[in-house]
């Protein structure tokens, strides 16, 4: 009998790891037959049109998610710099005849956009054709949309024309009903991340630098859309400033669009442009299939220098979701890999971050320096780089921004909380302590810090800022005494922040690569990217993790990408309790 029970249970495991195996190597079948499947419509025909569609967000780094569904696809999205250098082979490529711009929303930041709109300008220099259309055309949108030969809207749609405005949302009405005391230490007067929980509105120093860097950015759209429309800025602020476009033929009539058309319509001009019949099927290729033609990013085949690309995206964290954040656990490992690696020449390293942990600010800001003693580092800024992003960026060789980066912010903050009076008079719940020292329990959430406890904390958010401070005069050769004048927390534009030297050229992620090439002294270079893509298994694997990037993406779906910023504040709220902070003073939300 003994025997029979050792068979069967031996035959019973064995099954069960058979059945695992199978349905494992099932699973990499399927999604290799998919991938079969997705690059058998790889073929892009003769008279096709590249088609940009602003609705969806572009992030900085190319992805491939594996969707494991039943299926088994795989969904590319292409980064900025991907879709830069797409647009740029699309020039010289004799399938692609236009470009055609789905202008109806632009998911995209003001630095993303203007890359973008760059990118667009630098094509039509081929005398490819570019249009643009939207039902209605948001002010993002148009931005880029302005960039085109003709723009079109629907004839009952038009175009959203009224000036930029940001908004905050103040959470200390809230707290006061809950009486939940916020307990906050900054330094810099301009570091206004806890404003949200302390005030009820905008301190004056925060509405100074607010004002000042959204008129930049203002400006910056004004002069770009002037040039490509001819209409002057003086006329496009006047426009604005009298709501003077309130419908679709108001923006025709003040040469904002060239036409008024339905989506047919628009389908008979870009067949009228490609030379085809009215029966003709129109090939009008996605950005994501015309990523599978690598060609656009091969390196040259004499390529003498190799370039690490080394992206950071995110809010800054010791440990977390690598897809949605900036781990300085994971990008020591990086950063240390691209040092290490003797056969690469220098870096790029590519910055949107608006900060976070100001521990882990500090631990990339390390690998950075040590890089810098064996390779040159440039830093290339998206539409944040601002606080801890600044920090990470600051020990550079060579600091490049574009002119509506978000940047500087160069500040400290620590928040915690006292709920006692939220627990006794809301909830009826009393707490009571026993402890082997006077501040054993420093930091509890169910009492306020007295005197002595809030002095340490102050003094303890001021070393960090000095710090901070150092390691930005280090950087920038400043002194220390300089570097305060200018940080205090404020934020700058990119266009100031090349003005009083805390960057070192206005340009793009291209202009920045361009640069490193040149301190090389080559043309002919591979570029290497970093953090490599995620392998099936691992993104497999995945799937049982707690997944904060999905959790976002179904909030976002489900309540709205400007609500969502909502949940991701409060949620971001419970992440920076106790732990000192070099972050932006909020999510900007500009409209």
């Amino acid at each position: 009998m003994n025997n029979f029970f050792k068979v069967f249970f031996a035959s019973l495991l064995a099954l069960i790891v058979f059945s695992f195996i199978s349905f494992f190597v099932m699973i990499i079948m399927m999604a290799a037959f998919s991938s079969m499947a997705t690059n058998s419509d790889k073929k892009i025909s003769a008279n096709s049109v590249l088609m940009l569609d602003l609705n969806n967000p572009i992030a900085e780094q190319s992805k491939e998610d594996f969707n494991f569904g039943t299926n088994f696809s795989t969904t590319k999205t292409s980064g900025l710099y991907d879709v830069v250098r797409m647009i740029a082979h699309a020039k010289t490529d004799d399938r692609i005849k236009g470009i055609y711009i789905k202008a109806e929303n632009n998911a995209n930041g003001f630095a993303t956009s203007r890359e973008l709109r760059e990118a667009i300008s630098d094509f039509k220099s081929s005398k490819k054709f570019v249009i643009a259309y939207a039902p209605t055309i948001t002010q993002k949108a148009y931005y880029i949309a302005s960039a085109a030969d003709k723009i079109y809207t629907h004839p009952e749609g038009g175009l959203d024309w009224r000036g930029l405005s940001t908004q905050v949302m103040f959470f200390k009405g809230t707290l006061d009903k809950l009486e939940v005391e916020p307990q906050i230490f900054f330094a810099g007067k301009y570091k206004s991340a806890t404003e949200p929980f302390r005030v009820t509105k905008m301190t004056e120093p925060n509405r100074v630098q607010t004002a000042a860097w959204l008129n930049d950015l203002y400006d910056v759209m004004l002069q770009d859309i002037a040039k490509t429309t001819k209409i002057d800025t003086a006329t496009l602020r006047s426009l604005a400033d009298n709501f003077s476009i309130q419908t679709a033929e108001d923006a025709l009539k003040h040469k904002m669009v060239h036409g008024l058309k339905y989506s047919d319509e628009i389908q008979t001009e870009l067949r009228r442009l490609l030379g085809k019949k009215e029966t003709d099927d129109l090939s009008l290729v996605s950005v994501e299939k015309y990523s599978k033609d690598k060609s656009y990013k091969k390196a040259p085949a004499n390529a003498d220098k190799k370039i690490a690309l080394v992206y950071a995206e995110g809010q800054i964290m010791q440990t977390g979701d690598t897809k949605s954040m900036i781990t300085s656990e994971e990008y020591i490992k990086q950063l240390r890999k691209v040092r290490l690696d003797d056969k690469i020449d220098a870096v790029v390293f590519r910055v949107n971050s608006p900060g976070g942990s100001a521990l882990a600010s500090d631990e990339i800001w390390r690998e950075v320096e040590l890089i810098k003693k064996k390779k040159p580092v440039v830093v290339s800024m998206g539409d944040v780089a601002a606080s801890g992003g600044y920090y990470i960026s600051c020990g550079a060789n060579r600091i490049f921004a574009d002119p509506n980066t978000i940047t500087g912010s160069i500040g400290v903050f620590a928040m915690t909380g006292n709920a006692e009076n939220f627990f006794k008079n809301k909830l009826g719940i009393t707490f009571d302590t026993v402890k082997t020292s006077r501040y054993a329990d420093f930091g509890n959430f169910t009492r306020a810090m007295n005197d002595t406890e809030k002095r340490y904390f102050q003094s303890f958010v001021d070393t960090i800022y000095h710090t901070f401070k150092s390691r930005v005069a280090q950087g920038r050769s400043k002194s220390i005494d300089m570097v305060d004048s200018l940080a205090q927390g404020r934020v700058w534009s990119g266009l100031d922040a090349k003005s009083i030297g805390l960057v070192d050229e206005v340009g793009s992620l291209k202009d920045a690569i361009n640069y490193t090439a040149e301190l090389l002294k080559t043309s002919k270079y591979e570029l290497k990217e970093y953090p490599k893509e995620k392998s099936f298994l691992s993104q497999f694997a995945s799937m049982f993790e707690d997944n904060d990037d999905l959790q976002t993406r179904w909030i976002s779906k489900t309540f709205g990408a400007e609500n969502a910023a909502i949940f991701k504040n409060i949620y971001s709220f419970r992440q920076m309790m106790h732990s000192p902070q070099a972050l932006m003073p909020y999510t900007f939300d500009i409209r």
